[in-house]
Formats: C-alpha cells, sequence, structure tokens
C-alpha cells in the first residue's frame, strides 16, 4: 500500500502536469478570450475517468469536463481509443456547454498497455462555427442553429492529423485563422500534457500511479464527507427568476431544494421550470458543476479539487426540466447557469448565514462586438464580461467591481485589446455610485461603463438578471441591479438586458453592472465607516442620510442631526 507522502508528491505532480499544459495554451492560443480572459478548463482524469488535476481557470469548464469526458467516452467506446488520439467534443448535451466552447480530450497508454491510464482534457471557447450568427446566439430555437456539431470526433488518430476534419472546421467558420491557431493551442497543451502523464508514469511505475491517485481520491472523499458532518443539516429551498429566453420577454422560475446529511449533498431542480424555446437550457453536466462549486466552497475550499470531492454530491433534475436540456434544445445563451448558482447559495444561506455572502450581482453581464475591422478587413467577434460587486457578508464589505465568484481566475477583456481589435471606444470606466447593496456590511459596488462606437457592427450585450436585484442577508439591502442602455443620449434609447442591434459610428451605449447585497441593518453600519464611504465616491450624501441615517456636511458628520435620524428609524429604504 503507498504512504501518504508519495501519493502527495504525485498529486503535486500531476498539478504540475495540468499548469503546464495551462501555460501552453496560453502561450500559443490566437483568441483574446483564451489568452487574455482566461476562458478555458484544464482537467486531468485516472483510468476509470475521475478528475485527479486541474488548472485553475473557469469553474464551471472545469466541474462540466467531468461529466463530457465520460460521455465522450462512453460513445467513442474505450476499446476504440489508440496511443496517439485526440478527439474533439462540442455537442452540447455532453459537452455540458454551447457549442463553441470545444473539449479536446486524448487518452494515455503505459507504453504496451492496452487500456489507458489517464486521461488529458482541455476546453476553450472558440469564435465561430457557422452558427447561424457570428459571435453569439441569443435567439436560437434548436441545436442546429447554434452551430457545427462534434459528437467525440477524432481530429488525431495514432498520432496522425485528420486533415479532412481539420478541413470541415476550417469551411465552417466565419473565422477559420483564429479557429485553426486555438485549435493548435489545445492541441499543443494536449500533447505536454500527453508527455507529461508518461513521464510521471514512469517514473513511480504504473502500479504506484494507481495506487497514489485511489489515496487521492479517498483523500477528497474523506475531507468532504468530515465536513459534511459539521454542515448544519435539514433541507432549504429558494427562488428566483431569469429574465427571459431570449425569444419573449416573460420571466423563467427557477427554483431549488438543498439538503444535507452526513452522507449526501443533495440538489434538487425538479420544481422549476421545464425547457423553454429560447437557447437559456443548461445541459445537465453544467448543472452537476454549478453544484459542485456550491459543495467544494462549504467543504474543501482550500484543497486542490478531485473527483473524491463530489462523490457525495446528487443532483435532481429531470430530463427536459430547465437544469436538464435533452435534444434538441436551444442551450447557447449559458448565463441561466451563474443565476442558478446564487440561487443555490440563496438556499444554503437560510441555514448558515454566517458562512454564506449576500447575492453578488447575480449574473456576468457580458457583451460584444462583431464586425468587419476597417484595417484589416476581416471579421472580428470580440466580447467582455464585466465585473460587478460583492456580497456583504458576515466578515465584512463585499469587493467592488470583481468578476463573479463564478468565473475564479477568469479576467475581463483590457481596454487596450478591446480598442484596439473592435471599433469600441471606452469613454468611461468607473465604479458606480450607489449600486452596492447597504448594510452593516456594505456590498460592493459594480461598474459603470461607456462605449461609444467608431465605425459600424453590431452590438450584443448578454445578462440575464436585469428584471430582480441581487438579494441581501440578515437585514441588508438588495443592491442595483444590471443596466444596459442602448442608443444613450437619443431619443431610440432603451433599457435592454439580452440584446443584438446594429450599431453605426458614432452611437453610444452605457453598461452598468449590478452591486451585491448588504449584510445586516444599515443603521448598524458605523457613522465614521459610512463617511469613508462618502468620501470615496462609494455611496451619495443623499444615500447616506436617507439608508444609512449620517448626515454629513462639508466632509465631516453632522453627530446631531445623525442622531436624530437614526432616533426615528429608517424610511424609504431600498429592498
Amino acid at each position: 500500500m503507498i504512504d501518504g507522502a508519495k501519493a502527495e508528491v504525485i498529486g503535486s505532480y500531476l498539478l504540475s502536469a495540468a499548469e503546464e499544459m495551462r501555460r501552453t495554451l496560453v502561450r500559443t492560443a490566437f483568441n483574446p478570450v483564451v489568452y487574455e480572459v482566461l476562458d478555458f478548463g484544464i482537467s486531468i482524469y485516472e483510468r476509470n475517468l475521475e478528475l485527479i488535476a486541474e488548472a485553475p481557470s473557469l469553474t464551471f469548464f472545469l466541474g462540466a469536463n467531468d461529466y463530457a469526458i465520460r460521455k465522450a467516452v462512453d460513445y467513442v467506446g474505450e476499446d476504440a481509443l489508440n496511443e496517439g488520439d485526440i478527439l474533439l467534443l462540442n455537442y452540447p448535451y455532453w459537452n455540458s456547454a454551447h457549442t463553441l466552447d470545444v473539449t479536446l480530450f486524448a487518452p494515455v497508454f503505459e507504453n504496451g498497455g492496452t487500456r489507458p491510464f489517464a486521461y488529458t482534457c482541455i476546453r476553450a471557447h472558440w469564435m465561430d462555427l457557422g452558427a447561424k450568427d457570428p459571435g453569439y446566439v441569443l435567439d436560437s430555437t434548436d441545436m442546429h442553429q447554434e452551430g457545427l456539431i462534434f459528437p467525440g470526433t477524432k481530429i488525431y488518430e495514432r498520432g496522425v492529423l485528420k486533415k479532412e476534419i481539420l478541413e470541415l472546421i476550417r469551411f465552417n467558420s466565419r473565422m477559420p485563422d483564429l479557429v485553426i491557431g486555438d485549435l493548435n493551442a489545445q492541441i499543443a497543451a494536449t500533447k505536454i500534457g500527453h508527455q507529461r502523464l508518461k513521464q510521471i508514469n514512469k517514473k513511480f511505475g504504473n502500479n504506484c500511479f494507481e495506487e497514489a491517485t485511489d489515496a487521492l481520491l479517498d483523500k477528497g472523499e474523506n475531507i468532504t464527507r468530515k465536513a459534511l458532518e459539521n454542515l448544519p443539516h435539514g433541507s432549504w429551498t429558494a427562488e428566483d427568476i431569469i429574465d427571459d429566453d431570449g425569444i419573449s420577454e416573460n420571466p423563467i422560475p427557477t427554483k431549488v431544494q438543498v439538503s444535507i446529511d452526513d452522507t449526501a449533498f443533495t440538489v434538487d431542480f425538479s420544481e422549476s421550470s421545464n425547457s423553454v424555446l429560447g437557447p437559456v437550457n443548461i445541459p445537465f453536466g453544467r448543472t452537476q458543476a454549478i453544484c459542485k462549486v456550491a459543495l467544494k466552497s462549504l467543504t474543501a475550499p482550500h484543497t486542490p479539487s478531485n473527483g473524491g470531492n463530489f462523490r457525495p454530491l446528487q443532483v435532481i433534475a429531470p430530463p427536459g426540466n430547465l437544469f436538464h436540456a435533452v435534444y434538441p434544445s436551444a442551450t447557447f445563451t449559458l448565463w441561466s447557469a451563474t443565476v442558478s448558482l446564487e440561487l443555490l447559495f440563496k438556499a444554503l444561506a437560510q441555514a448558515m448565514p454566517e458562512k454564506i455572502a449576500a447575492s453578488s450581482g447575480g449574473d456576468v453581464p457580458g457583451f460584444m462586438m462583431v464586425g468587419k475591422h476597417p484595417r484589416t478587413k476581416r471579421l472580428y467577434a470580440v466580447s467582455n464580461n464585466d465585473p460587478i460587486g460583492w456580497g456583504a457578508s458576515s466578515n465584512g464589505d463585499g469587493c467592488n467591481a470583481t468578476n463573479h465568484l463564478s468565473q475564479t481566475l477568469v479576467r475581463n477583456t483590457p481596454v487596450e485589446v478591446l480598442e484596439m481589435k473592435t471599433q469600441m471606444l471606452i469613454e468611461k470606466m468607473e465604479l458606480r455610485k450607489d449600486s452596492g447593496g447597504a448594510g452593516k456590511y456594505r456590498g460592493g459596488l459594480g461598474l459603470d461603463r461607456s462605449i461609444r462606437f467608431l465605425s459600424d457592427g453590431e452590438f450584443l450585450s448578454v445578462m440575464k438578471k436585469t428584471k430582480s436585484p441581487p438579494w441581501a442577508l440578515e437585514g441588508g439591502r438588495s443592491a442595483a441591479a444590471n443596466r444596459m442602455v442602448i442608443f444613450a443620449g437619443t431619443e431610440r434609447e432603451k433599457n435592454v438586458g439580452t440584446n443584438r442591434i446594429q450599431v453605426k459610428n458614432g452611437d453610444r451605449v452605457i453598461n452598468q453592472t449590478a452591486g451585491g447585497g448588504g449584510y445586516s441593518e444599515p443603521f448598524e453600519r458605523t457613522p465614521s465607516r459610512v463617511l469613508k464611504d462618502v468620501l470615496d465616491g462609494y455611496v451619495s450624501l443623499e444615500e447616506a442620510r436617507r439608508v444609512y441615517g449620517v448626515e454629513i456636511n462639508n466632509e465631516e458628520i453632522d453627530v446631531a442631526q445623525t442622531q436624530s435620524l437614526r432616533k426615528s428609524g429608517p424610511r424609504n429604504q431600498k429592498g
């Protein structure tokens, strides 16, 4: 039996291999959404397809990889896999993502072995695969409008590139240079992972490798189960809405029940809406990934993830439910998954408000511009996910203008990249005053961004949480919701959520992102902290007076008036 020290050493080698795959991908990718935004997920699996290492990137990608690789290997058949094979998968119901989040995976064999001892897996966002619209598809009604599909197709077979598959991709893309470049970057990273895994296996021996991965998985399971024993036990429900499905303006109801006992963490979405016409339906693997984020954050937040951590997880969503999309449901606009992560935390906060923060913006407010660059004459599609305010907690204020908690290491697109690669001019980007939910601890502020267009093109906004505000906790106040204003300053000015418009030179849009919910009563916040918020530009004088009961004159607290305001009690407060 392997000793714990050697198992940990092998675990560190595996994490190093995943990190080397990550660096290879970032250094060789063509698309800024990969090398700047880090919109990818890299995972390594043992012989039975349980996760044994990953490289930090996009949380939902990492969790969804687990489901995707099992479905793909089952479809292809383990017996059909050979040394040197690399396969493509983007069939959304197996891949657990929309069609442009393309997964490559490869089996790794011991020299002379007949069964893979490990697998590498890389998911990354591609720019175009022939969907009905360039960039993002916001109003598809079935899968066949969303692009070319690969169900587990060999792009390399026994180490040899299958040129016909490469050309199929090239001829089905509006931006073939970027897509082929990113494909090659994923292939390069896959090959690096393949090499490192063979080296690790050779260094320690296959039996030792298997014993080590088994031990690491058991350790991950034990950590989670021990933590579950110490969490509150019971069942809690929460409800929320998703703005719309991109076809109608009808809000979509969601409901979850979360149950915890000594042996299981169970999440049940059965009472949520059935699948809808538009592309917000969530593949079941993505639903599992949502639940993995919540479970891991509560039970083992400080240790590397592996498949053992998630053995106690049970996820229920009947086929045809919003959270279990089936063919041919449209799935392209997956922002609904982010909204649903906070739905889980909303339920859990009833049992453990001291461990859960208030809502962090509720969504990832994204936008994209698509057009033909006047200098290069080439089609471009460049996206950005703007930051939001994080929710306040029992420990303090929420962070200002930070990527949503579901994004982990993912970054927003730098202004320089947006301006250089598109015809957008960022006129203003600052914190959104008064957007954070009030409370003893204040929610973080969202962002206020103004964009002017320098030439014609298409502008897309993608957000599914504009019709209801981010929720608060323990008597705090809700935060300002996301707000996108198109054709700002004209007669056509309009607030939208998810939308696609034609823009011309001189048109402007304003993106105001949500703040985080507040924690506990605003009158419990000390006047000195309210003064600091006002001086920092986070809170207006009017908000300080009306919501916090603090009168400020000439940058100083009016003690007598503040005492009078607080004695009379809160009035006209939000939330």
